[in-house]
């Protein structure tokens, strides 16, 4: 009896199989029997609003400019502020509350768009340093270690790179514990997560 080959849909998918070996090694692909981890996606926001959103150029108001989070960062955006009613004489207190508002708001709609957001709750409130108080503390309605480590760099990134402040940020918070000089540095920006780091307590100097 003559054995007839049977070419069906057995054959084909032997063909495949074989094909598909052979493109493996034929064409430099390695093979590999674990997982692959090709890491986090990358972030598509642009974490930067567009020239014509920017609200400096929409909006009369005080030139500022705060820090936000976006893609896990910190990044600058620029504001037109509407500084408050005189309720105090210290000029850098008062702009550091056109600050704290500012970072409390919900970013706007193009901000949004783009990828920001803020981690700053209110109500937050800023004084003037007490009278023991290094010059330039500026104290906090909440002591700033309760704050989320997120928010609290928000804050000492943008008090830092202001006239609110001489480049050093001293916080203290509305109890009795002392000032300390926080720091915000290209690792801060980077890992707004992370504690932000200080100089440790500062006490006024004997000239004070």
């Amino acid at each position: 009896m003559t054995r007839v080959r049977r070419t069906g849909r057995t054959g084909g998918v032997l063909a495949g199989v074989l094909a598909l070996a052979f493109c493996a090694t034929a064409c430099g692909i390695r093979t590999t029997s674990v997982p692959v981890d090709a890491g986090p996606a990358p972030s598509r926001m642009p974490c930067e609003v567009p020239g014509k959103d920017v609200v400096t150029q929409a909006a009369p108001g005080l030139p500022v400019r705060v820090y936000l989070e976006c893609a896990s960062e910190l990044a600058s955006v620029e504001r037109a502020a509407r500084m408050p009613d005189e309720k105090t004489t210290d000029t850098r207190a008062r702009l550091a509350q056109v600050l704290l508002d500012e970072l409390q708001a919900r970013p706007s709609a193009a901000e949004r768009e783009a990828g920001f957001t803020t981690e700053v709750r209110g109500p937050l409130v800023v004084s003037p340093g007490r009278s023991a108080d290094p010059a330039g503390t500026l104290r906090l309605s909440r002591q700033p270690e309760d704050l989320a480590a997120a928010a609290l760099a928000q804050i000492v990134c943008t008090f830092a790179e202001s006239a609110a402040t001489d480049g050093k940020v001293v916080l203290a918070g509305p109890g009795d514990y002392p000032p300390r000089a926080y720091v915000c540095g290209e690792e801060t920006k980077s890992r707004p997560d992370a504690s932000v780091p200080t100089l440790g307590p500062v006490t006024a100097s004997p000239s004070s």
